[in-house]
């Protein structure tokens, strides 16, 4: 039986400023079909996202919804044809309860003016019912963890005769526990005819999830087909451009002192009776589920938060590290999960951002920088670490993920460090950019600096590691060598 298109796009075009973001692309998506849109930053997804839901026209092109063909839609259209987007930050009001949150979009389309809470409550419960959702209806939503922020945003959109949901990168803060009853819900909504378009280039995701799929790659669509055809090595191709050989990390120098080492560490309600050392040269990574106290022990190390018991050793010197300045004077640099809240200064140009940590050195006794020397570090900065960008006095902002991320980076690689520690170093990267992260990491080794990756991305861990702490219920549940471990021997012992 012959399902119907939902969403169908045809030779769709559109330009910004002289630069064409969408060069002719087609895609289709049938009832109750999950289908996976994949690219690298700035390969035209989001515009795409944003044609399909009438935030922006387009150029040149088709727009059809069950047949119906537009040349260009507004939003209204666009949601009266069924069409619903959950973007990145969920775009839900966190001051307002769940209940308030699902109730007054409807109160609103129907032109209430009266509260009714009554009335507000059964819509409310109505709309967690599609999908069993069992949450407090009076709970605020800024107190809820990103997962059930997330099925908030998707009862809302099946509020609204939803044909097609969009989720773009939907699993991005979400831990594995998380993301197994996300596409649960996503499967059950494929039962009830509603289709998926799933925004991601988390590769190991794709597979389980879609069904289809369509990359692009610099505005153009590369190829659609089937998931099943497509395996690792064809996906990395297609989005990037670029073969890449993954091969394990084995360190080459290694000192026979560490430079860092911890012992009995603790910090109540988190972590406690952890110990480990880090030698220079190597790559430690720290992995387990959120919750798992892998976080705090970063913040631990960098000052953020200090630790109730235990001893810090720098290259055999114990020390406290109570602020970051102090982390700082001892040598250790600290790059967040979030880059965008805690590792830039957005609205600052590039070469500012890169600066940032080594201002006092570029400072004479006055406090005043010297002009010549600040642009010749900023140059270095964004030579060495290929950060893209026609001008370092651009606004962070304008960067792409991955870019943003080299910042972060050259921010630190800038001081004269001893130990870095990274707290997921690649989260919200493509492809691309995170093979090219993983090379600057290994490089960063390879000439002496200790490196920590706290991660739950498995892969990442197995393949840039030399060894492996993983973290359960705040203690170390053990400590291996990536060739003695495989995905589902540190998912086990991260359960």
């Amino acid at each position: 039986m012959l399902k119907q298109s939902v969403l169908k796009v045809v030779d769709i075009k559109k330009s910004f400023a002289g630069v064409q973001a969408l060069k002719g692309v087609s895609m289709e998506i049938e009832a109750g079909e999950i289908h996976c849109l994949a690219g690298e930053n700035g390969s035209g997804k989001s515009t795409l996202i944003k044609i399909v839901s009438g935030v922006y026209t387009p150029d040149a092109g088709q727009i059809q919804f069950g047949g119906r063909v537009y040349q260009r839609i507004t939003p209204i259209e666009s949601i009266r044809n069924g069409v619903q987007v959950i973007y990145q930050d969920l775009s839900i009001f966190p001051n307002l309860t769940v209940m308030e949150n699902l109730a007054f979009n409807q109160e609103l389309a129907n032109k209430r003016r009266l509260v009714n809470r009554r009335r507000m409550k059964q819509i409310a419960e109505e709309a967690i019912e599609r999908i069993h959702f069992d949450v407090d209806l009076n709970a605020r939503v800024g107190s809820l963890s990103v997962a059930n922020k997330q099925l908030v945003a998707i009862c809302r959109a099946l509020m609204f005769d939803a044909k097609l949901i969009i989720m773009d990168e939907p699993t991005t803060a979400l831990t594995r526990k998380e993301v197994n009853a996300l596409f649960q819900i996503i499967l059950d909504l494929k039962a009830q005819g509603i289709a998926t378009l799933f925004v991601s280039h988390k590769l190991n995701e794709v597979f389980e999830i879609s069904e289809r799929f369509t990359i692009l790659r610099n505005g153009e669509k590369v190829i659609t087909g089937n998931t099943s055809e497509l395996d690792n090595k064809k996906f990395t191709f297609y989005m990037t451009g670029r073969e890449f050989e993954e091969q394990p990390f084995i360190p080459r120098k290694v000192s026979e002192e560490p430079v860092l080492s911890v012992e009995g560490l603790g910090m109540n309600g988190f972590f406690e009776d952890v110990s480990f050392s880090l030698h220079k040269g190597e790559i430690l990574g720290i992995t387990g589920l959120l919750g798992s106290g892998r976080t705090e022990l970063a913040l631990s190390l960098f000052g953020i938060q200090q630790a109730d018991t235990g001893t810090i050793t720098i290259e055999g010197k114990p020390v406290e590290l109570r602020s970051p300045e102090e982390a700082m004077k001892h040598g250790i640099g600290y790059v967040p999960d979030d880059r965008l809240t805690e590792g830039l200064f957005l609205p600052l140009s590039i070469g500012d951002n890169t600066i940032a940590a080594e201002l006092d050195n570029l400072a004479n006794r006055l406090g005043v920088v010297d002009e010549n020397e600040k642009r010749n570090e900023i140059d270095r900065w964004v030579e060495e670490l290929a950060i893209a960008t026609p001008n370092p006095d651009n606004a962070c902002s304008t960067l792409s993920g991955g870019n943003q991320q080299r910042v972060v980076l050259a921010k630190w690689l800038a001081r004269d460090l001893k130990v870095l520690v990274l707290n997921g170093p690649t989260v919200g990267v493509d492809i691309g950019s995170k093979y090219d992260i993983h090379q600057i990491l290994r490089r960063l080794a390879e000439q002496g600096l200790g490196l920590i990756i706290i991660s739950d991305d498995i892969p990442e861990i197995l393949n840039n590691c030399s060894r492996v702490l993983i973290m359960r219920n705040g203690r170390i549940n053990a400590v291996l060598s990536p060739d003695q471990a495989d995905e589902q021997t540190l998912s086990r012992y991260m359960m």
